[in-house]
């Protein structure tokens, strides 16, 4: 093989199977190759079918530095029809590796491969990493105080004997506020469930990283990058306190950007939130699922750029005029003024992180300069 000065850097990315994980990680590609066209980047996608047509055109559309395979689809029938989509997603990428490894062996022997990039659910692929000396990253597409809860999800585990909406007091996050057990994410809401195991599974290899690039910024969650750092010595030791921001889903991006959207009526899903904010617009929450109650808690309780609708306790249902009252509240009300007031605080932070000069640019520059940098062995 070439010495390394003579090769251009290569960094591969394995993106969990959906297009829910391929699209910010294919965000994040982008903006890579945008600011350093010398590096190339190839995705090794997981199947368990056909490729569908939205991954083939995301992907077809892509700068030429950045390549794609796709893997041999592996069998999921001898999964039951009601498996949690984390149990199937984790057992997906699991029973790839063998092609994974066969990918990254080629990958090793062509080119300049200096990194692995996987999401939440790509822990697995880090022994295979370690095989050809290829450093293992995660990147993380939610919030900091759901990777902040990750990192506690351990111990929790060992210390809590119930299922996590039965504790009476509220669990506390690292650097986040308190989060009642029923408004965490919903794999942890069933401990016996092997949605919930996989969850734990992943969440104790995080720290076999080599690194975290978290889809947050500090102004918006501060406490929680604090704590993240406290917490693990040398996590994000490339950013220092400063997150990485992919904005991505452009057609809903071009609405929250419209000078007529005065608010937002959102499921509190982490991209969603981020072009709210990149676009100074206030929220309304209503969380379905995943980790959006828990996003939240913290869009309404902690940096209050939203109002959250009212239950009715009796029908466990959000009525036409509660939902009036909110909207209202938002638009006109005074709690609504604050709420505006807020967002645009964040709007501006935001634009300061995303500018060229900002921390954004400046933590992915570090870290392609540190793969740059990197000698294979």
């Amino acid at each position: 093989m070439a010495e390394p000065q003579t090769q251009p850097t290569h960094v591969a990315i394995l993106p969990s199977p959906g297009m829910g994980h391929l699209i910010p990680l294919v965000e994040l590609a982008k903006r890579i190759v945008s600011q350093h066209n010398d590096l190339f980047i190839t995705f090794i996608v997981p199947t368990d079918g056909s490729p569908s047509k939205a991954q083939k055109l995301v992907l077809e559309s892509l700068p030429t530095t950045i390549s794609s395979t796709f893997l041999p689809p592996v069998d999921l029938s001898d999964l039951p029809e009601d498996t949690k989509i984390e149990t199937v997603i984790s057992i997906t990428v699991a029973r790839s590796l063998p092609s994974v490894r066969d990918v990254l062996k080629s990958l090793v022997e062509s080119t300049r491969l200096v990194a692995l990039v996987v999401d939440l659910f790509g822990t697995d692929a880090f022994d295979v990493a370690r095989e050809f000396s290829i450093s293992p990253y995660i990147f993380f597409p939610s919030t900091a105080m759901t990777l902040s809860l990750f990192f506690r999800l351990p111990k929790l585990d060992e210390t809590v004997s119930c299922e996590y909406s039965e504790l009476e007091e509220p669990v506390e996050i690292p650097g986040c506020i308190p989060v009642h057990g029923k408004e965490l994410l919903d794999p942890v809401q069933d401990r016996k469930n092997d949605a919930y195991k996989w969850l734990l599974h992943h969440t104790k290899r995080y720290r076999l990283a080599d690194g975290i690039m978290v889809n947050s910024f500090v102004d918006m969650e501060g406490g929680a990058s604090k704590a993240l750092q406290e917490e693990e010595p040398g996590f994000l030791d490339r950013t220092k306190g400063r997150g990485l921001v992919v904005p991505s889903w452009a057609p809903q991006a071009q609405v929250l950007s419209h000078g007529s959207t005065g608010g937002f009526l959102t499921h509190c899903g982490w991209n969603s939130t981020l072009e709210s904010v990149v676009n100074g617009v206030p929220l309304i929450s209503w969380p379905l699922y995943a980790e959006q109650k828990m996003n939240a808690v913290m869009l309404t309780d902690d940096i209050k750029v939203a109002l959250r609708p009212r239950i009715n306790d009796q029908n466990g249902l959000i009525e036409s005029k509660e939902i009036e009252r909110v909207v209202r509240g938002l638009m006109e009300g005074e709690e609504g003024k604050k709420v505006r007031h807020r967002m645009k605080d964040l709007k501006d932070a935001a634009a300061r992180v995303l500018s060229e000069e900002g921390s954004s640019a400046k933590a992915l520059s570090g870290l392609v300069l540190k793969w740059k940098n990197q000698k294979c062995k």
